[in-house]
């Protein structure tokens, strides 16, 4: 059996590129032929996952206003490429979207200076703000920028879909939904506007191209071609719930393989109930050897 491990991240627990090797050494044992082809679709590790090469650290603020070093990376052709999550992460230790700013993503982007092309990957923030931190110290793009969306969801989505994973409760998505109503109207219905908690409508107003991450990343690492040739693909993440099916690459990885005809195991540290996807322990710590053991299995079956 020839199988083609391609896990995104598991937040905070293991990188794609570790998960994948996790997964890839338990599909060996398990006796099948493995490629790891580690996925990111915008959020933390999109840069690593393209190949970039990590070139500096620039002294930047978080969500809540720690000093922190965010890396900036170069792809082969020399295009600069940053990430919100290496800027404004989720840190699950403080939750709170009333509180949380983009303005450490935007001094980031400033940092960049000036350049021929610039990649911005969104994803896995803290933040909750429509991008008004950002905007704040960013009047200009250094120059044309490609915006890499974690997820295809609009402005008005944004706070009920990713509100809660970041401490919002009802009456807090409630608030969100009035303040984004209002906020940069006319993107309100741009795809990929919702991404990073509104981040992706902040760049978008300033000129910035938004595009499907997942749907990048796929071609970029040419999956399409890479799936078809094998007999398995597994995919997944830390969390499976239905954000993962709004653009989040294992959702989009599981419904190329669906087209393709080639079968696709979705697994998750954590599985919503009513969707289909196998299940981790849920032990963070425990993360490595429950992918190897899938792989096993897999390998096995």
């Amino acid at each position: 059996m020839r199988a083609l491990a391609s896990p995104a991240s598991l937040k905070g627990v293991l990188s794609a590129r570790e998960a994948a090797a996790a997964l890839a050494r338990g599909l060996r044992r398990g006796g099948a032929e493995v490629e790891e082809l580690p996925l990111a679709d915008g959020g933390e590790g999109t840069a690593e996952v393209l190949g970039a090469n990590l070139v500096r650290l620039e002294r930047v603020h978080d969500a809540f206003g720690r000093e922190r070093d965010a890396p900036v990376w170069e792809l082969g052709d020399g295009t600069p490429v940053v990430e919100s999550a290496g800027a404004i992460p989720l840190d699950p230790a403080r939750l709170d979207v009333h509180a949380a700013s983009s303005r450490g993503l935007g001094e980031l982007i400033a940092a960049v200076g000036p350049c021929p092309r610039l990649l911005v990957c969104l994803g896995g923030t803290a933040t909750m703000d429509g991008g008004a931190g950002l905007l704040e110290v960013l009047e200009e793009l250094p120059a044309p920028t490609t915006v890499l969306c974690d997820t295809r969801a609009t402005l008005a989505q944004a706070p009920r879909l990713f509100g809660p994973q970041k401490g919002a409760l009802a009456d807090d998505v409630t608030e969100l939904e009035r303040r984004f109503a209002d906020h940069l109207q006319s993107l309100a219905k741009l795809a990929g506007a919702g991404a990073a908690g509104g981040l992706g409508a902040a760049l978008a107003s300033l000129g910035a191209e938004l595009v499907p991450g997942a749907a990048y990343v796929l071609d970029a690492l040419a999956f399409r071609e890479r799936a078809a040739a094998g007999d398995l693909v597994v995919t997944g993440e830390g969390t499976v719930d239905r954000t993962t099916f709004e653009g989040k690459v294992p959702g989009e990885a599981l419904r190329v393989c669906d087209e393709l005809g080639v079968r696709c195991v979705l697994f998750g540290g954590r599985v919503e109930d009513g969707l289909e996807a196998t299940p981790l322990s849920g032990d963070p710590a425990q993360a490595a050897g429950d992918l190897e053991e899938l792989g096993v299995r897999l390998g096995r079956a």
